[in-house]
């Protein structure tokens, strides 16, 4: 997975955001946690090898998309969309009222991509606390040099 998400993450050079396309992946602990608990969710490619995958995690009592990554040689193939539906069904089984993410709000795999698959763009004062702590987070690790937002995808 973290192959996935370094090969990903060159994607943002095109769009003069070097600072993501050179941030480590997460570390193999991280990604071993999310397996473990069953909140890795991991599409392969012919030959059986990960080619994309999605992590999710709770935020106050609601399924939230951590991170989606699909390897650049296997764009176009939807394969990040059927994994955002795969967690959403997940989610529900789960009893979450929503999913959430946050997200680059102009890049263009980003935000208006996930408007695509219904989720929606909230307003600060929508932000729940652990959304707001996201979010700071996101901004003390620099990210908020480029625009960023939450969204929200009801149940």
């Amino acid at each position: 997975m973290q192959r996935i998400e370094v090969e990903a993450g060159r994607m943002f050079l095109a769009l003069g955001m070097d600072a993501v396309a050179g941030d480590d992946p997460f570390p193999a602990a991280h990604l071993r946690e999310y397996v473990s608990t069953g909140r890795a969710f991991v599409a392969d490619d012919d030959a059986g090898q990960p080619i994309a995958y999605a992590l999710v995690k709770w935020a106050d009592s609601t399924a939230h998309l951590e991170q989606v990554s699909v390897d650049p040689v296997a764009a176009g193939r939807r394969l990040g969309a059927a994994l955002v539906e795969r967690v959403v069904t997940w989610a529900r089984e789960q009893g979450s009222p929503a999913l959430t993410l946050t997200t680059f709000a102009e890049v263009p795999w980003n935000a208006p991509y996930y408007e695509r698959l219904g989720f929606r763009r909230l307003a600060g004062d929508e932000l729940t606390p652990e959304l707001r702590a996201i979010r700071a987070e996101e901004a003390a690790h620099g990210l908020d040099v480029w625009p960023r937002l939450a969204m929200r995808r009801d149940l």
